[in-house]
């Protein structure tokens, strides 16, 4: 009887931070429910969303130096092979992933065929995205390599579309001059056939409106560029060796500070993340209405993301690592609870790298790779819901998609995915791409929006899982090259092996090998004349020979 009780007490201290976390997300809901009967004003609602909006700006403002020292440092303490090794494995095993999530997307809308019960309401208020797929797709290359990284900070390359009037010409400058350019429309007569009274009209066409594509930024960090940069500065410093430490040592500490100042931030999620969610169950329009409309296809995308983040990504980490999934993924849990509060896979990094770290004790060096990668690139679960819209947006317009347009949007809504920002609702600009690539109308991309902020959390959830998932698959596989630091340390006491290349290996090695020679030379040379007296049994000729050494 009282051992029930004292094991319910160190379950509590061990897993306090995460019971708190669950209690926090059923509070949030009941709590937003509960006002919106208050009817609320809309400068309430923001008053209300303040601790919410401290707790999204806390896990913001940890992103670039988390981002920046965990692959600076990560890159520099491998050497070429292991790290090109790891860089090719977690890219295809991202872009496999991203793949598969696509074609449960597909094939789970076909099941379901959630645009028969939708319908398009001609007074919906539409407007078309001042973007084509062109632009989009190199708007991605171009924020891959940022031409400032100080405004990569802050803001992202994106084409923007002005429109621009061309004015036709008038009536007048297409008739003679004789000609009056003034058209009777109506007119009064006397008796005698005189007019009284005109009505006359200026016969100017409209101008005709083009799109003019011009430079443009819009707000958000540049994580692609970020991320890019990082990785190629960190490679360069571990092949400066000793030259680079310096800089490498930095980073390291950055990283072990960023993570103690997680460690704190962490404790104000639980408070946080009740106005965070409450209030935006208060945003959000009629549920009946919504639910009468699209509930198929929010059930759609639940489903999808359900059965890949659930067992198809579990699944494929049993199959590799021979461990159990469960378990793996009851560590990541504050992640997960995280990321479905705040819609942002980059806000969740710094929760999700202290996780892996504390709890699955995954190696250092293949978290700060690995994660910040994924979060940059590894977008299963938009990549899934970008399919599902394309299909269930040709479901409502009654358009048949054939199946070269069903690879099509395969091959797009994987590439769409992978320059969709880490930022809530990134993946309403990717759609463009999407759409377009097979002809489908953009301006329908607002039959979805209604939903969009609550299947956007679902689906964040499952990138940050996949983000998880494949750092405990990479550090088993590369196991082998990720020796542990203190094996490290047992192995070699010259620290400069263990941190930089072969080549600085060999120079220490044989730097010390010929100090200890010439430090140890009369030792060795007494030890070899007394070796000889005993073989010639001669012990004046060693008392000669030490005292010429002087020993």
């Amino acid at each position: 009887l009282v051992v029930l009780p004292l094991r319910g007490v160190n379950v509590c201290k061990q897993n306090g931070l995460l019971i708190l976390s669950v209690l926090a997300v059923v509070i949030g809901c009941l709590l937003g429910f509960f006002l919106r009967g208050k009817q609320l004003s809309e400068q309430e609602v923001k008053y209300f969303q303040f601790p919410g909006e401290l707790l999204m700006r806390m896990l913001k403002m940890l992103i670039l130096p988390l981002v920046v020292s965990s692959l600076m440092s990560g890159l520099a303490a491998l050497d070429a092979k292991c790290s090109s090794r790891l860089g090719i494995m977690t890219i295809s095993y991202y872009l496999w992933t991203t793949f598969v999530a696509v074609v449960v997307g597909i094939v789970m809308v076909y099941i379901i065929h959630p645009g028969g019960a939708a319908q398009k309401e001609d007074s919906e208020d539409s407007k078309k995205p001042m973007t084509s797929s062109a632009d989009a797709l190199l708007d991605l290359i171009r924020n891959m390599f940022p031409a400032n990284l100080v405004q990569a900070t802050f803001q992202q390359y994106r084409t923007q579309r002005v429109p621009e009037l061309i004015p036709k010409p008038t009536v007048a400058q297409l008739l003679d001059e004789t000609t009056t350019r003034r058209v009777y429309i109506y007119g009064i007569q006397d008796d005698n056939g005189t007019d009284v009274q005109n009505f006359s009209l200026d016969l100017t066409p409209p101008p005709d409106v083009i799109m003019k594509t011009s430079p443009g930024t819009s707000e958000g960090m540049n994580v692609l560029g970020i991320v890019i940069f990082s990785a190629t500065m960190g490679i360069m410093l571990g092949r400066m060796g000793p030259n680079g430490s310096a800089l490498v040592n930095f980073c390291q500490s950055l990283n072990e500070a960023v993570l103690k100042i997680v460690a704190i931030v962490i404790w104000y999620f639980p408070f946080g993340i009740v106005f965070l969610v409450a209030g935006k169950i208060l945003e959000m329009d009629d549920p009946s209405a919504m639910g009468k409309k699209l509930g198929f296809y929010a059930i759609t995308v639940v489903m999808g993301l359900v059965l890949h983040g659930l067992f198809i990504l579990p699944a494929m980490y049993f199959f590799i690592t021979k461990k159990s999934p469960i378990v793996y993924i009851r560590g990541i849990l504050q992640a997960l609870l995280i990321s479905l509060a705040t819609s942002s896979s980059s806000a969740t990094l710094p929760i999700t790298f202290k996780c892996l770290l504390e709890n699955n004790h995954i190696d250092r060096r293949i978290i700060r790779f690995v994660l910040p990668v994924g979060a940059t690139i590894n977008m299963d679960g938009t990549a899934l819901y970008e399919a599902v819209a394309a299909i269930f947006i040709a479901q409502v317009n009654n358009y048949e998609l054939d199946f070269g347009q069903i690879i099509t949007i395969s091959i797009t809504a994987t590439a769409a995915s992978i320059g969709a920002a880490g930022i809530p609702q990134a993946g309403l600009v990717t759609m463009v791409i999407v759409l377009t690539s097979v002809g489908l109308p953009t301006d329908d991309i607002t039959l979805i929006i209604a939903v969009d902020w609550a299947l956007d959390r679902f689906r964040t959830m499952v990138n940050v899982m996949g983000d998880a998932l494949a750092t405990g698959i990479m550090a088993h596989i590369c196991r082998k090259d990720f020796v542990k630091e203190g094996e490290q340390v047992r192995e070699c006491k010259n620290p400069s092996m263990t941190r930089f290349g072969p080549e600085v290996t060999k120079q220490s090695l044989l730097y010390h090998f010929l100090k200890d020679i010439m430090t140890c030379f009369p030792v060795y040379l007494v030890w070899f004349e007394r070796q000889i007296a005993k073989w010639v049994m001669a012990e004046d000729c060693f008392g000669l020979y030490t005292s010429m050494l002087g020993v």
